[in-house]
């Protein structure tokens, strides 16, 4: 019943719409049982008395129903296929702004295939059963009820002979449209790894090509193309066995009434006339069978893919604001974390981060160092709190960030990310994520300010510039930069900048370290450091070992510790 509902709340905008597709519907349905009855009437009264004037007012009667199933057929096509697209375009709606709130553990743990497969594939079953099941179980039960209440009052026999056929084909649907949920239910998860498997191939394209692993990559494709044909084949065995007996006992239903009809004239019960009527009355009542057998299997698929839809729907973020958060103000940027512990894990029984405490002091420049794994990418998630803390609080100016709004803690943190994405798009719009509303003059300063502006320049489109997908049309330095021109744009009081340059040229490195000089002037900067000769000068340096901190200072200071710092510079500057 809950489903029900919830689906039922996506017509509630359209209730109109869908009064006139179901109007139609019903209009159609009934006009079906017009002809046999009136082929009834002719056989019996108008031709044997030579009435041609009768004859031709129930011709002309018997067109003008065909014009109005016309008609209604036109405003079921259209209007009906038109409702499903609008609830599918809300569905879709609704799913892509909830996918949006969901916290990043979510999608830690959930394939971007899957949730692909969700929003494209299901939502567009979802749009067909919108759509068809209302009106074809509307369509099919009032056929039905209009063709045997019409055959009933022509002759009680012969339509309970007719009816022979209509439990037996209803049970062997119940029993079907259970396994046919299911198949289709495994077909759907099939199709979902597909996908994934398909996704991760193209965009680790590069690194197939480059370990020249393109055999094993179809070996691995292989598997789940095996396993969905696999799937498939079991789906369609299914309702093979369910459409063949269906059909067998359709055919079944013509031969149960001429026989029974055969044996009632013989009986002298009924006449010819109600033989050939009723004849003609299980041509009307086959067509909604025939929509019955598409509604349960079309209804089966649905059903599957709404559960999926209202899966994700029900996903609660893990992080949500308080409902008096207020908005965070800035002013000196100092941060402190006290007594932080965090662990990836549900059970929280392996720790990444264990009782962090530390100071950064407002508009300092301090940096995060240590092995790889320490937990330095971490921290930074922690305060841009991306993740919930297990214990502990972090504040910033003395304000804790549990008790401001996520947008507001976001819009005063501006990320320089070791792996920058780039959305597949141009230039401009790219960095109109610092600011949207931001204009082209305002987009060159803050070009400038990432010693990427001649660069931009020089293209035939400038920052009209598709950059491709995950910006591989740009180098890496290019992408870094255009990253930090983004965060020029956003100003944050905040920086983080996951540094990334150990892998660039050495005119790449100058220049973002360059900017990134200029971006950090002014403001509280934080880096995390993979090549320790850039902390040098940052005013205070936080040694993080296995998620605690170990050494806390500048860098003269540290070296002469001659602790984990003095050794990691040592070994080459690379942490």
């Amino acid at each position: 019943m809950k489903l029900l509902r919830l689906f039922a709340s996506y017509y509630k905008p359209y209730k109109r719409l869908f009064a006139l597709d179901m109007s139609a519907a019903a209009i159609a349905s009934l006009l079906s049982v017009v002809f046999p009855s009136l082929t009834r009437y002719l056989l019996n009264s108008v031709i044997p008395s030579s009435d041609y004037r009768m004859m031709l007012i129930i011709f002309l009667v018997m067109l003008l129903v065909y014009l109005v199933q016309m008609a209604c057929t036109w405003i079921r096509i259209k209007w009906g296929h038109i409702l499903g697209v609008w609830i599918e375009n809300d569905m879709r709606r609704d799913i892509f702004s909830h996918l949006q709130i969901l916290s990043f553990s979510y999608y830690d743990r959930t394939k971007t295939g899957s949730l692909m497969s969700r929003i494209t594939n299901d939502l567009f079953n979802i749009a067909e059963v919108a759509h068809h099941c209302p009106e074809d179980f509307l369509i099919s039960v009032l056929t039905i009820v209009a063709a045997y209440v019409a055959m009933f009052s022509f002759s009680v026999p012969l339509a309970l002979v007719t009816l022979i056929p209509l439990p037996v084909m209803l049970l062997y649907g119940i029993v079907y449209n259970g396994r046919l949920k299911k198949k289709n239910r495994d077909v759907r998860k099939t199709v979902a790894d597909i996908a994934v498997d398909v996704e991760n191939s193209i965009q680790g394209i590069r690194e197939v090509k480059g370990y020249s692993q393109e055999k094993f990559q179809e070996k691995k494709f292989d598997k789940s193309n095996s396993r969905l044909k696999h799937t498939r084949e079991k789906y369609y065995a299914v309702m093979a066995a369910y459409q063949s007996g269906i059909s067998f006992m359709r055919e079944m239903y013509y031969f149960i009434t001429v026989v029974g009809g055969v044996v009632l004239i013989s009986l002298g019960t009924v006449s010819v006339s109600d033989l050939v009527s009723f004849i003609l009355f299980v041509s009307v009542v086959l067509p909604p069978i025939d929509r019955l057998i598409n509604f349960t299997e079309q209804f089966s698929q649905g059903v599957a893919s709404f559960e999926r839809f209202v899966e994700v729907m029900e996903t609660e973020p893990e992080i949500k604001d308080s409902k008096d958060a207020g908005t965070l103000h800035v002013k000196d940027g100092a941060i402190s974390f006290k007594d932080v512990t965090f662990s990836y894990t549900k059970d929280g029984q392996q720790k990444t981060i264990k009782d962090l405490s530390l100071e950064i002091p407002g508009g300092k420049h301090v940096a995060f160092v240590g092995e790889s794994g320490a937990g330095k990418s971490t921290i930074v998630n922690l305060l841009a709190r991306f993740y919930e803390l297990d214990g502990g609080k972090i504040t910033i100016d003395g304000t804790d960030i549990t008790e401001v709004s996520q947008k507001s803690l976001h819009d005063a943190i501006g990320f320089v990310r070791q792996d920058v994405f780039l959305f597949d798009a141009s230039i401009r719009e790219n960095l109109r994520y610092g600011k949207s509303d931001a204009s082209d003059e305002e987009l060159y300063m803050a070009l400038e300010k990432a010693n990427l502006l001649d660069f931009v320049k020089s293209l035939p489109q400038g920052l009209d510039t598709e950059v491709g997908e995950r910006g591989t049309r740009l180098s890496g330095g290019q992408k870094q930069r255009l990253s930090i021109a983004r965060c020029f744009l956003k100003n944050p009081p905040i920086i983080v900048f996951d540094e990334a340059t150990s892998s660039l040229d050495t005119e790449s490195e100058a220049l973002i370290e360059e900017s990134f000089l200029k971006l950090r002037d002014g403001r509280t900067s934080i880096v995390i450091a993979h090549r320790l000769s850039t902390v040098i000068d940052s005013d205070i340096i936080f040694v993080i070992d296995d998620g605690k901190l170990s050494e806390v200072g500048d860098h003269r200071s540290l070296m002469e510790k001659g602790g984990i710092y003095s050794r990691l510079y040592s070994k080459g500057g690379m942490a």
